[in-house]
């Protein structure tokens, strides 16, 4: 069975009808008038998203803002576990080392890094594309953008993702103090 038509699934059975409702709302640019009359469940409304490729296994943007506006957190987590399951794959080639490494990079990162953290992942390789992805599926959170960033940045690299490469484009980026800081905190990992 399909993994992401389950999840779809799992979320169209715990929609209420007012949820349901603000979702078609939401539809209204992407979805005609009368189809969206013929919307009943939000089955309905996933399939005709997925007919018209408005979402996909791999093109997740409007699925999550469209949760984000319900605020609904508990099928955000779920989408971000399934997101997530496909990080996995990467995050499993790592050494044990480097996975700690690099999930302490990455709170160091986002706790430090402010507005300027687009010239951050443009360093590491991420499109403006992926950016824009990312900025319109996290348009008020400003650390999830840069986690979602460099999830990317990891998931490009594979086994090639370093802590050392990150240290090396937060100088580059002149971002020292950070860079900094991040290294303090990794030789109180290594003792």
């Amino acid at each position: 069975m399909d993994s992401f038509l389950s999840l779809l699934h799992s979320f169209s059975m715990s929609l209420s009808d007012s949820e349901l409702s603000a979702l078609k709302f939401l539809c209204r640019e992407k979805i005609g008038k009368r189809k969206l009359e013929s919307v009943k469940s939000g089955n309905d409304l996933f399939t005709i998203l997925l007919e018209q490729r408005e979402i996909a296994r791999e093109k997740l943007d409007f699925l999550q803002c469209m949760i984000e506006t319900i605020k609904r957190e508990d099928l955000k987590m779920q989408l971000e576990e399934f997101i997530d399951g496909g990080q996995g794959e990467v995050v499993d080639q790592l050494d044990v080392k480097e996975k700690r490494q690099q999930t302490l990079a990455f709170e160091v990162i986002c706790e430090n890094v402010g507005k300027n953290w687009k010239v951050l992942v443009r360093k590491l390789g991420i499109s403006d594309t992926k950016i824009d992805r990312i900025l319109t599926a996290n348009p008020y959170n400003l650390q999830e953008q840069l986690m979602q960033s460099l999830r990317e940045w990891q998931k490009l690299k594979g086994k090639e993702a370093k802590v050392a490469d990150l240290l090396k484009a937060l100088r580059d980026c002149r971002m020292n103090l950070v860079a900094d800081k991040l290294e303090d905190k990794l030789s109180q990992l290594e003792n």
